[in-house]
């Protein structure tokens, strides 16, 4: 099942996407978020008869975040090997952990702002993965798929300058608001295989990253375990996953994104976001 969100900021409605579709559901569940996940929202929209509901086109209209107010956004840092070199970085002995602010979630078509004065906002490709229920101390990284609702498409936009050379945690470089477009659908596990996912970014389309999940350092179930033996994941939260190599900053000259620049972003089986960069106003 491809499911998302659709409609101008603060009046999105859920849809499942079938084929060029998207079926409204909020008859049937008032929205794709923690409570309405945690209560079997999934599982009953699985189970209904679609046909009579009411469709539009899907990308006729505005495309929201594919789930609704996620209580937490972690990331994994360095995490393919040909990033970790182009970023002049220790192998890690075991992920890098961190978290951005859920604040920063976008449409997956929305404008990527770049903070006042800003000249080293980057882009980074990453495979989200959605946790579809609580997860705590899992006993083993083969118990993660029993916990993940699925996976999207996220851009992990980064302002290098206070993620680097500002002292403390990188939170401070990720945080700000318009940093991470995503969707523009979250594709169920059941549905999609993602260890060998082809993941690129390109920007005015020039190719900058081109990759596949099985070069991921620490995989995606590992990752889902890792996480849950410190940290208690809820339904609805997203883990970026990591980026490839070719992001602004590797680039000699760097590459960052500028004023008027289109951003876009794909992985194979789930689709492709298109952002505008623009200036902070």
């Amino acid at each position: 099942m491809k499911i998302a969100r659709i409609g101008e900021i603060g009046s999105e409605r859920p849809v499942v996407v079938v084929g060029e579709d998207a079926i409204f559901v909020d008859s049937l569940i008032s929205d794709w978020n923690r409570e309405t996940l945690s209560a079997g929202a999934l599982a009953k929209v699985s189970q209904a008869d679609l046909s009579s509901l009411p469709k539009v086109s899907f990308g006729s209209s505005r495309v929201g975040t594919p789930v609704d107010r996620p209580t937490k956004l972690i990331c994994v840092g360095l995490n393919y090997l040909k990033h970790i070199e182009e970023s002049n970085a220790a192998t890690p002995s075991e992920p890098v952990i961190f978290m951005k602010a859920p604040d920063s979630f976008i449409g997956p078509n929305d404008d990527v702002v770049v903070p006042p004065g800003s000249m080293h906002t980057d882009y980074e490709v990453e495979l989200a993965v959605v946790i579809g229920k609580r997860a705590l101390y899992l006993k083993d990284p083969s118990e993660s798929p029993d916990y993940i609702l699925g996976y999207s498409v996220s851009q992990d936009i980064s302002e290098r300058h206070w993620q680097l050379e500002r002292s403390g945690q990188w939170v401070k470089g990720k945080s700000f608001p318009h940093f991470n477009p995503m969707g523009p659908v979250i594709v169920t596990g059941d549905e999609l295989n993602p260890h060998d996912l082809r993941l690129w970014c390109t920007v005015d389309g020039q190719a900058r990253q081109d990759s596949r999940t099985s070069d991921l350092l620490f995989g995606i179930n590992h990752i889902v375990w890792y996480i849950s033996q410190f940290m208690e994941l809820f339904p609805g939260d997203v883990i970026n996953t990591g980026t490839p190599s070719g992001v602004g900053m590797g680039h000699k000259p760097t590459k960052y994104l500028q004023d008027g620049q289109v951003l876009h972003t794909g992985i194979e089986g789930i689709g492709e976001i298109t952002s505008q960069v623009r200036d902070h106003c």
